[in-house]
């Protein structure tokens, strides 16, 4: 087997994906292996920041992988790419993990955690996504706060706003590209 690139410019494609799916399906532990190296780092990335806990964001991490493993099935490539759908399975498990933990008892223990340089970073960033975030409209602003702060699925925000699903998934989608141009430049 070769060396994968993964150099940032690497680029998998969708045939490959569906392979190495179909080996999984197959029992085949390598293909598993390979989608790992590949994209547990997205996995773990996206746990980590709604976690904010090393030890749960490695749990939940393998725990997509064994989903993936037993349930392959429930990959369909028509509907997205194998990292974009398993960004978002980690997405709402993350969220699903915080709903379910217990409110912090020692208030000592967490403030003494705060490092001033990393919410000074934090609070710049904030700022910014404020500023674009303004520059929206105020149904695409509705629909990504009720995602990203208040952890709704897009059916649990189609439903609240009365709005067709496909129209809140647009906002969304077209909303995080606007954040992203903006971040980029």
């Amino acid at each position: 087997m070769e060396p994968m690139d993964k150099s940032p410019g690497a680029r998998t494609d969708a045939g490959d994906e569906m392979r190495l799916v179909a080996r999984i399906r197959a029992g085949d532990q390598l293909a598993l292996s390979e989608l790992y190296d590949r994209y547990s780092s997205v996995v773990y990335g996206v746990a980590l920041r709604i976690l904010q806990d090393t030890g749960a964001a490695e749990d939940l991490s393998q725990d997509i992988f064994l989903q993936l493993w037993r349930k392959s099935e429930a990959f369909d490539s028509s509907r997205g790419s194998l990292g974009a759908w398993l960004a978002v399975i980690a997405r709402h498990r993350a969220i699903d993990r915080l709903r379910q933990r217990k409110p912090e008892s020692d208030i000592e223990g967490c403030a003494s955690a705060t490092d001033l340089r990393d919410e000074t970073e934090r609070s710049l960033v904030i700022e910014k996504v404020r500023v674009v975030m303004n520059e929206m409209s105020s149904d695409q602003r509705t629909a990504l706060e009720l995602a990203f702060f208040e952890g709704l699925t897009h059916t649990e925000i189609a439903e609240k706003t009365g709005e067709p699903l496909g129209t809140i998934k647009t906002r969304i989608r077209s909303g995080l590209q606007m954040l992203r141009a903006r971040f980029a430049t």
